[in-house]
């Protein structure tokens, strides 16, 4: 089917230029001296065709190519001078070849009038194409920035109901109950812990990008909770100083919390959670040892929200792998702004 699609594209492409030579030559434009039905004529009808045809493909894909090396949103000067000067260039070189390709073969000459037209036309349909390649990047960027909005959106919603839901609520009271009992002094840092952990998540739902710096600090006040609940059952290491970076807010957060999801945690088998920069990543890295079961139900989106994030948030796609024993996530650093 889409082969076919392609064959009657091309057909009524062909059918298309070739018209334009014969209006070209029949109205004197392309040649003066030819006369109708005779080999000139349709030698000049085909000549017209072929430059109108190469010049249109060829300046298409030409557009395409500069889209994918030059970017319309991020250099739009460069990338409007480059194409004209690149189009100017090819349509020259075009006419030129052609031309004398057939003025070598042919008593053929096309009128200097139908040349300068070629020319103009060419480069105002150019234009045109450069132009419509710059709002369909804009429009994109439009569009991913909509999408972006919306996974932060729904980035910032899974992790605030990752925190207020029935279980994450009712772990933390009940080790708060014990600590009331056994510490007073330590059940009022669990509170305020506590209470830190809401105000990040509260203070970062309008942000795109927060400093690394900031995102360790809750995540000191988020795993001192968990340390309560699991003890040295549960190891986490961060080897993240001196590391100048931004993160998309909760997203460390996140992949902890789907390691403790997700993995079995007890004294027999404790997970160990390492986070650290390597490559121009932050990874986190945790030793696989899956539930067979999980006890919490699973929205199914953290982990591919936050690559999508990512995917918007830099070039470097986030990395997703698993071995035998190691399950790592690994996050592209993000530059200041």
């Amino acid at each position: 089917m889409k082969t076919d699609r392609k064959i009657i594209t091309y057909l009524r492409e062909v059918g298309i230029f070739a018209a334009i030579g014969f209006l070209m030559t029949w109205t004197g434009m392309s040649c003066s001296s030819c006369t109708f039905n005779t080999r000139d004529f349709w030698l000049s009808v085909s000549i017209t065709a072929l430059i109108w045809f190469t010049l249109w493909k060829g300046n298409s894909r030409l557009a395409d190519f500069l889209t994918t090396k030059i970017s319309w949103v991020k250099y739009p000067i460069t990338r409007f001078l480059v194409g004209l000067a690149a189009t100017v260039v090819y349509t020259l070189v075009v006419l030129y070849l052609v031309l004398a390709l057939y003025n070598l073969t042919f008593e053929v000459r096309m009128t200097r009038t139908s040349t300068i037209f070629s020319i103009v036309i060419t480069i105002m349909i150019s234009l045109f194409m450069h132009g419509r390649a710059f709002f369909i990047s804009w429009r994109q960027v439009a569009i991913n920035a909509e999408k972006l909005a919306k996974e932060n959106m729904a980035a910032r919603y899974e992790s605030l109901k990752n925190q207020v839901n029935p279980h994450f609520l009712f772990n933390s009271f009940n080790a708060l109950t014990n600590l009331v009992y056994e510490d007073q002094d330590k059940a009022v840092k669990f509170i305020k812990q506590l209470s830190e952990v809401y105000r990040y998540v509260l203070d970062t739902r309008d942000k795109e990008v927060v400093p690394l710096e900031q995102e360790v600090k809750f995540l000191q006040s988020y795993l001192y909770l968990q340390k309560i609940r699991f003890g040295d059952k549960l190891s986490i290491h961060f080897a993240l100083d001196d590391v100048t970076s931004q993160v998309a807010p909760l997203a460390l957060q996140m992949l902890i919390e789907n390691a403790i999801k997700h993995n079995v945690v007890s004294e027999d088998d404790p997970l160990h959670v390492r986070l650290f920069v390597a490559d121009g990543f932050i990874v986190v890295e945790n030793n696989l040892q899956k539930k067979t079961r999980l006890g919490e139900p699973s929205a199914g989106v953290g982990l591919e929200n936050i690559c999508r994030r990512y995917e918007y948030l830099s070039q470097t796609k986030a990395v997703v792998q698993q071995t035998a024993d190691k399950f790592i996530v690994k996050l592209p650093l993000l530059s200041g702004t």
